[in-house]
């Protein structure tokens, strides 16, 4: 008997590429659905949390789209999330792009800002980079690495921020560009922008998370 693929949630809260993450996640074979209101979320396989601008303008978006609550309650629950580019800089605590302002609070830990110098990587960091395994994450599992992949952003998650496994890329400094914890993955690039590798890694998902 053919098990029915549940859908996988989209958040649409006001501050993110939604529409092509969304393409990305239907291309990857995924049932994935935009949602713009909490009480969409019941039943859903995994929940995405794109992001893109300000991490201020996000969070506020996000909470005055009254995802909070509801988004805490399923990753207890153990319902996989999903964060991309400031969607992943929103699970943990803070950031120093916007000091004072809280995070989802998911992983422990304050997304950092790229630091200037002379003769130094220019900020933001943007284009294709290498991303590097550490461990077996599932969104990389027998994924030939080192891969490339689409970066924009001025602030990274910074390795002190515990992880069971993901991927580590450098620019400057060494950052998480791939993070799984638990039932919480994220990448920092954008899969939806990194061709075949990117479309590889949201296949992963579907695959080795979903199942």
């Amino acid at each position: 008997m053919t098990q029915i693929q549940r859908p996988v949630a989209v958040l649409d809260y006001g501050g993110g590429n939604v529409h092509s993450c969304h393409k990305a996640f239907v291309r990857a074979g995924m049932d994935a659905r935009i949602i713009s209101t909490p009480d969409e979320l019941e039943g859903m396989a995994a929940i995405v949390v794109p992001g893109q601008g300000h991490f201020r303008q996000v969070m506020e978006a996000f909470d005055h789209s009254g995802f909070r609550a509801p988004l805490l309650s399923a990753a207890a629950a153990g319902t996989p999330i999903f964060g991309i580019c400031v969607g992943m800089q929103m699970l943990l605590d803070a950031s120093e792009e916007a000091p004072g302002v809280a995070g989802l609070g998911l992983l422990p830990g304050t997304v950092r800002r790229f630091e200037p110098a002379p003769g130094a990587e220019k900020v933001p960091h943007m284009g294709w980079n290498s991303i590097d395994k550490v461990g077996d994450s599932p969104l990389l599992r027998n994924l030939f690495c080192p891969a490339y992949t689409y970066f924009v952003h001025s602030y990274y998650v910074p390795l002190d921020v515990e992880a069971d496994a993901g991927a580590i890329t450098e620019y400057g400094v060494p950052f998480w560009s791939v993070l799984s914890q638990g039932n919480i993955h994220a990448t920092q690039f954008h899969p939806e922008k990194s061709g075949e590798v990117g479309l590889a890694i949201l296949r992963r998902f579907k695959e080795q998370v979903l199942g």
